[in-house]
């Protein structure tokens, strides 16, 4: 047979695909250091979720009562104010109009008192600055803003006087008024002083309404906040139980190894965290029985190869010791251990490629699958020298682990050629190929053809489970492990693996991968 650089398929090697332009690039600048923690979130974050939820609750509510009485407080407040400025300036105004106060006799004989206007501070403001008012009664306060009122520059005067006056503070209206200085008749027309009639009404009743308001808000708003916090204590009881009992489960999993579902009732956000770590536990749970049959079935598998060694190392020492063995049954003692040893090697190497149970490929990279094919046919057609090989591959990029895909690869491969080898072939002598192997790869979809007898209708469904051997495959070498492994990559890199036996032929593999710019990395 001719060298594998003979053959047509491998005189023009498919080019490495090149990743795509518009892939991003991975920088090496070292990443910024994480913002540091502001104090109230540190202490925030040492809190359990439970006195969370509590401090949520009542620090909203706080806030929306603080809100509210706030908004209270100001509405109520003006509106008590624009409802005593109207009533004082509708009396003061009544009062300049019917220019009773403003008469200075009737305005000496008459006290507030007498009015009904005990609240009431009355005076009357000129025009030249004179401040007058009833007997024995306190004045109003009279300032600029009054004073502008009876010069008739301002229509009225409202404000607020601060200044202590008896424990007090007022509201001042001044509204214009025509003031008559004779006692003892009435003023002519021009005899009247231009001036302001002003009017001074305590503020205390409405401070005193104010403050007892101000209380019961307080008041309120410390039970709506004690409230929510037990409200909000009670949600943290309810909604955390949940969350409790997965934790308690969790632990019970650390603490045990047991993989025990937890119960589910309902639909929200919680129960779907509860479903999510139960079908944690039962992928958990799958695993660790795949551990398991694993290193049951390798002890299994170890256990035949180590023994034959043993047995064979056991016959040379006593051979030995009476003399030694002929060198030709010497020497087939030591190839015997020497193809165990290859068994062994072999047979570690697949144990320990199913050990790795990652749910992807980790070192991905973009990859020409027709040359990890065309690498696998060297190696393989070296050790099969007397089959025929039909070799079609089209090229077809994908993103994948080479050294795992070449290992499946090989593997189909091997076990081609190991099936289309007859068992007679060691016996015929006319020269003609043993046996033929059809690989084609096109779009993708790599399938491997033997020419041997095939594989049972009974065998097929468990042709790629570990170590399972079929009744003919048990008289010929291999561990029952290279067709899991193919399978395993297979489901690594987001495709699918499956057998059957093709017409006029043996059997017939079929591996197909994603293209590269469907793959998910």
């Amino acid at each position: 047979m001719s060298n594998p650089e003979d053959f047509p398929s491998y005189a023009r090697r498919a080019p490495q695909p090149q990743p795509r332009p518009d892939a991003v690039a991975v920088s090496n600048k070292p990443a910024a250091p994480p913002a540091q923690p502001s104090w109230w979130q540190e202490k925030l974050h040492h809190l359990s979720l439970h006195a969370r939820v509590t401090l949520l609750a009542a620090v909203a509510v706080g806030l929306a009562v603080a809100f509210v009485s706030i908004a209270a407080y100001v509405t109520v407040r003006q509106q008590m104010y624009q409802n005593l400025d109207d009533s004082l300036r509708d009396r003061a105004t009544q009062a300049a109009q019917q220019r009773q106060l403003t008469d200075q006799a009737v305005l000496q004989a008459v006290s507030a008192e007498a009015l009904g206007l005990s609240d009431i501070l009355l005076g009357v403001y000129t025009a030249d600055g004179q401040q007058l008012g009833a007997k024995k009664s306190t004045l109003p306060p009279m300032e600029g803003p009054e004073l502008a009122v009876a010069e008739q520059q301002d229509i009225v005067s409202t404000r607020t006087v601060g200044a202590s006056m008896e424990g007090d503070h007022y509201r001042v209206v001044a509204v214009p008024a025509q003031y008559c200085p004779q006692v003892s008749r009435e003023c002519y027309p021009d005899e009247y002083i231009p001036s302001a009639l002003v009017v001074a009404q305590s503020l205390k009743p409405i401070d005193r309404t104010l403050h007892n308001m101000g209380i019961v808000l307080w008041a309120v708003g410390l039970l709506g906040v004690i409230g929510a916090a037990i409200a909000g204590n009670a949600i943290a009881v309810s909604g955390l139980r949940p969350l409790q009992r997965l934790s308690g489960a969790a632990e019970h999993v650390a603490r045990t190894s047991e993989l025990k579902p937890i119960p589910v009732s309902g639909s929200d956000e919680i129960s779907r965290l509860a479903m999510s770590f139960n079908a944690m536990l039962a992928a958990l749970a799958r695993s660790q029985d795949r551990q398991r049959r694993l290193i049951g079935d390798a002890g299994h598998e170890l256990r035949t190869p180590l023994t034959s060694i043993r047995t064979n190392l056991d016959l040379l020492a006593q051979a030995d010791k009476r003399g030694g063995l002929r060198p030709e049954d010497r020497q087939q003692l030591l190839d015997d251990v020497r193809a165990q040893m290859d068994e062994l090697t072999t047979l570690i190497g697949d144990l320990t490629e199913l050990a790795r149970d990652t749910p992807q490929v980790r070192n991905a990279e973009l990859l020409e699958l027709s040359n990890v094919v065309e690498d696998a046919l060297i190696k393989v057609r070296r050790r099969a020298p007397n089959l025929e090989w039909d070799v079609k591959l089209a090229p077809f990029p994908v993103w994948g682990d080479e050294r795992l895909l070449g290992r499946a690869v090989t593997n189909l491969l091997d076990n081609a050629a190991k099936y289309s080898v007859p068992e007679d072939a060691a016996t015929r002598s006319d020269g003609a190929p043993a046996g033929r192997v059809r690989v084609h790869l096109q779009d993708g979809v790599l399938q491997v053809t033997d020419s041997g007898p095939g594989i049972a209708e009974a065998d097929l469904p468990h042709v790629f489970e570990r170590f399972y051997r079929s009744s003919e495959a048990r008289s010929r070498p291999g561990s029952g492990l290279g067709l899991a492994i193919v399978k395993h990559a297979a489901e690594q890199h987001g495709g699918m693996i499956y057998a059957r036996n093709a017409p006029g032929a043996g059997a017939q593999f079929t591996l197909w991968l994603p293209h590269a710019a469907t793959q998910t990395r």
